[in-house]
């Protein structure tokens, strides 16, 4: 039980937050209200298999601190932990009543936002200092789950957003959405470092070994969440801060989101071209975890766009929103049906249950 398994999580999750956020949110509500309780089950799943895994396999469980790929992807417990929660508070009010759900949502999001600015501080410092091996070091050796470290602290900056109106008013909620601001830098610009890094890799080196290519999806995440941060905080600004800031705060939500989500765009364009040029390749497209990179980083690209068709009015962006919408139900439908084959496989070989370790 890799910590990579906990995008599983985040690829469900995202599916009820996105429903929500379309133009037709409403009527998406049950379908948003079951993918939260699959998410749900999920989470404590994993969290189960991984306490187990620490108890009766600690060698193994501590092993991937070292590995120069799977270290990455401690950041996707935490995001797991601050979907789920976000969940909570949007649609399952409605099966557990308003009171609970905040309450869920509310211990949720502090462990989810302390895991993740660990991870985002502790795996790069093992990388800085040598912590993950010399093959971290090559010159080839950047890919897309970089990002997944670092991405967390963006997570808890968007979902904390819908946590203002329950904070209390005056010096707490004002300290929470300075936070929830410092937290959407911290993410912003360690991302844009490290797509500067795999741009160059890509174009120094090519492409990563068919197994990795799905992480070039994950640069979706940090474009599309930091989107919606920026709109979600920003319309709560008003409500800790006074003119000029609140204004301020909420032109820059769509003065900001607009660029971002054009070059989200023109990623995506990228990605999907390169993961169908290594299907139709020789050695094709293995299953790994990483097929789940189809799903949230998609994700966070509906919610974007319809944030942005939310302050602009645009009947462009919410359609946009819907078309992206059906990307994000194509990519959970993909990776949902290779875990559920590859499953089926490693119970029929459980000498090489590759499923289980290999990103």
């Amino acid at each position: 039980m890799a910590p990579n398994w906990f995008a599983a999580v985040m690829g469900t999750g995202i599916l009820a937050t996105a429903a929500v956020s379309l133009p037709a949110g409403p009527q998406m509500h049950a379908f948003a209200v079951g993918a939260w309780l699959l998410a749900s089950a999920l989470l404590v799943l994993f969290t189960a298999a991984t306490a187990a895994q620490w108890v009766r396999h600690r060698a193994y469980a501590a092993s991937h601190h070292r590995n120069p790929v799977t270290a990455h992807f401690y950041g996707a417990p935490p995001m797991a932990l601050l979907t789920v929660g976000a969940g909570t508070l949007l649609v399952g009010g409605d099966l557990i009543g308003r009171g609970p759900a905040v309450v869920i949502a509310w211990t949720l999001w502090p462990i989810g936002t302390v895991l993740g600015l660990v991870s985002a501080f502790a795996v790069p410092y093992a990388h800085f200092t040598g912590g993950l091996g010399e093959a971290s070091r090559r010159p080839d050796a950047a890919f897309g789950g970089w990002l997944m470290a670092v991405v967390p602290p963006m997570v808890s900056a968007s979902t904390g957003a819908a946590l203002l109106p329950h904070t209390p008013a005056g010096q707490p909620r004002l300290t929470l959405l300075l936070a929830l601001y410092g937290m959407f830098g911290i993410s912003l610009i360690a991302s844009l470092m490290l797509i500067t890094q795999l741009w160059t890799r890509l174009v120094q080196h090519g492409l990563p070994p068919a197994r990795l290519v799905p992480t070039l999806w994950i640069v979706l995440g940090p474009l599309g969440q930091s989107v919606t941060a920026a709109n979600a905080i920003g319309r709560q600004a008003d409500t800790a801060l006074a003119d000029p800031y609140a204004t301020a705060l909420r032109a820059l939500g769509l003065v900001y989101g607009l660029p971002v989500l054009g070059f989200a765009l023109l990623w995506a364009a990228l990605a999907l071209a390169l993961t169908v040029r290594t299907a139709r390749s020789d050695e094709g497209l293995p299953f790994a975890p990483t097929w789940w990179a189809f799903t949230f980083p998609v994700g966070t690209c509906v919610t974007g766009a319809a944030a942005l068709h939310t302050a602009s009015g645009a009947d462009a962006m919410g359609w946009l929103a819907a078309a992206l919408f059906v990307g994000l139900l194509t990519g959970w439908l993909v990776a949902a049906t290779g875990s559920l084959v590859s499953l089926r496989v490693s119970t029929q070989r459980p000498a090489a249950p590759a499923w289980t370790y290999t990103i």
